[in-house]
């Protein structure tokens, strides 16, 4: 694991010393702010490209460690990111929403009506809600039973209903299945809340609904969750009836297979599929997410067009911030090519998800993956997860890892 962050490091802090070559021809549009397209943007540009950012929010509120301010533990402000350094930078920043791509004559239309060529785009769109999939559940139900699942607003309405809720109350959670955003969020979420509950309300429960029969570092975080919540977390999978069929939000019911749950807090984080861009550009299949080209991130449903991030078919790689920083310099690197005529080489991709379990106790899984019969499949042998039975000191090192790993991707992508 040591090496993999130092590995992390070191690439990011060499492609970020890495000098600007001389204005190079190609115009290339990003579409998304996240980490995956201002991560983007800002290494096409250092690589000579004329490069615009289409990006409608003036500041971009990051989802990993939000689950903290859930609990209390740290202020929405430190989530919050402005696109000032990228503008210093140089980088064309178009404070709008795409509202269509013309992929036959290479072209953006804003929602003003202006239009924006490129000879290569890249869509870093992120997740949508797909608040079809889950009978009950919509954008007005959200405002009842919050999902957070996008930092903001509702990341601090789902704090205040647990500050609301009486000792003794039950806070339930709902997990999709997968694919979704962040596959260890769910469980770090319920961690940090039962830390809450533990400190501030300790005759409550948390239940969590899930499903799935199995999720990322499971061993890991039930182990953990018995050793310092003992009955306070109780988690019912697939085959236990925990798939949520269906929500009553003016109740905060949860209906299973199996019968139904009252709430006094309800979370659900509801089925996603890729941006709404992506699904109207043509570059998502029928299950909502867009495949590409292992090697060069283009979309397999559109030339010209690559996506990045939580959007795309990552094959092995999940969904995460670290995932979208590192498909992103991939990406850069694979555009740059194509764009001067050259071919890409095939990336070596890193990712490390870190979970918090108590604010002083973090566990993580890293992976590697390559290009392997048209997906990112994991390299065999390569990356792991924390090991069982640590002892204190290491799971608050990995703690601080997790602190040092969030301050370090965030000065590089908006620093």
């Amino acid at each position: 694991m040591s090496l993999t962050r130092r590995t992390l490091l070191a690439s990011s802090a060499a492609a970020l010393a890495a000098p600007a070559l001389a204005q190079t021809q190609g115009k290339v549009v990003v579409i998304g702010g996240g980490f995956g397209g201002a991560s983007a943007a800002r290494f096409l540009h250092k690589m000579g490209f004329d490069v615009t950012l289409i990006e409608p929010n003036a500041q971009y509120i990051s989802c990993p460690f939000s689950n903290a301010v859930i609990a209390g533990l740290r202020d929405l402000s430190q989530q919050t990111f402005t696109y000032a350094a990228l503008e210093r930078q140089g980088i064309r920043l178009v404070r709008q929403m795409a509202s269509k791509i013309d992929n036959s004559v290479r072209r953006v239309t804003l929602a003003d009506g202006v239009m924006i060529s490129y000879d290569r785009l890249v869509l870093a769109p992120g997740i949508d809600l797909n608040f079809e999939a889950l009978p009950g559940y919509d954008e007005a139900a959200s405002n009842l039973m919050p999902h957070a699942w996008k930092a903001g607003a509702q990341t601090l309405l789902l704090r205040q209903q647990l500050e609301a809720m009486s000792d003794g109350g039950t806070v339930i959670i709902s997990a999709p299945a997968n694919p979704f955003r962040c596959p260890p969020g769910p469980y770090e979420r319920a961690s940090l809340i039962a830390w809450y509950l533990k400190n501030h309300k300790p005759k409550s429960k948390l239940l969590i609904l899930d499903a799935k029969d199995a999720f990322s570092k499971q061993s890991l975080f039930t182990a953990a969750w018995k050793e310092i919540y003992g009955d306070r977390v109780e988690w019912i999978g697939l085959s236990g009836g925990g798939k949520v069929t269906e929500v009553k939000a003016k109740e905060k019911i949860f209906i299973t297979e199996f019968g139904e749950h009252k709430a006094d807090v309800g979370n659900v984080i509801p089925p996603q599929r890729a941006g709404k861009i992506a699904i109207s550009a043509g570059v998502a299949d029928q299950t909502g997410w867009c495949p590409i080209d292992p090697v060069t991130f283009e979309a397999k449903l559109a030339p010209n067009i690559h996506v990045i991030g939580d959007a795309c078919v990552g094959g092995g790689m999940p969904k995460s911030a670290f995932s979208a920083n590192a498909q992103a310099k991939a990406c850069a690197q694979a555009v740059a090519a194509l764009l001067r005529g050259d071919a890409p080489t095939e990336p070596k991709l890193v990712n490390t998800c870190y979970s918090l379990v108590k604010p002083d106790y973090g566990i993580s899984v890293a992976g590697v993956y390559a290009p392997a019969r048209g997906l990112l499949a994991d390299v065999q042998g390569a990356g792991g997860v924390s090991a069982a039975n640590a002892s204190a000191s290491v799971r608050a090192a990995e703690a601080q890892y997790a602190e040092g790993w969030y301050k370090t991707i965030t000065q590089e992508v908006f620093g």
